[in-house]
């Protein structure tokens, strides 16, 4: 893309900005944070917003069309996380040191969810989430495990077009 069309034109990276903002809506959905006992709080929407994006970044690369626009999505994630950094009063010298451990903190949920989600065990599951969610219990997370796999399920029956509108259930 060339400086002129960044500059006066829409990027690629525009057209996936209602994903993005279905991505954020879905992650702040109260029952997460009533049913499912994430916590409400800075820590607990930053970890709603990574796992419904691992979701969302999972449903792509299963699709040969969508899979090499999850780069794009993950600059929309970038940016906004940087945004809400800087707005919240993060310095310069610090944001590059804490969007590599977000970056970090997303990578590893999309691993263990890769793997997690293969099979049927909501209990293995949970004890995943469980391990990488800030949650306001220590009981073991079963409805967040099934409303994980529910969302999964969800995007696996959207066509491409439908997913790239931002419709992550049917």
């Amino acid at each position: 893309m060339s400086f002129f069309q960044r500059l006066f034109g829409k990027t690629d990276r525009d057209a996936l900005r209602p994903l993005w903002h279905a991505t954020v809506g879905t992650s702040r959905e109260p029952e997460w944070y009533a049913d499912c006992d994430v916590q409400d709080s800075l820590d607990g929407r930053f970890d709603m917003i990574a796992l419904v994006l691992s979701l969302v970044l999972l449903r792509m690369e299963d699709s040969e069309a969508l899979a090499p626009k999850t780069g794009l999505l993950t600059e929309l994630f970038v940016a906004d996380m940087d945004r809400q950094l800087r707005d919240s009063g993060v310095g310069d010298l610090k944001v590059g040191k804490n969007m590599g451990q977000l970056m970090e903190a997303l990578g590893g949920r999309l691993g263990v969810l890769r793997t997690s989600l293969r099979g049927d065990d909501d209990a293995a599951l949970a004890v995943v989430l469980q391990r990488n969610m800030r949650l306001t219990n220590d009981e073991l997370p079963l409805a967040l495990a099934a409303r994980t796999r529910a969302l999964h399920r969800d995007l696996a029956q959207q066509p491409d077009d439908a997913v790239l509108a931002g419709n992550l259930r049917p």
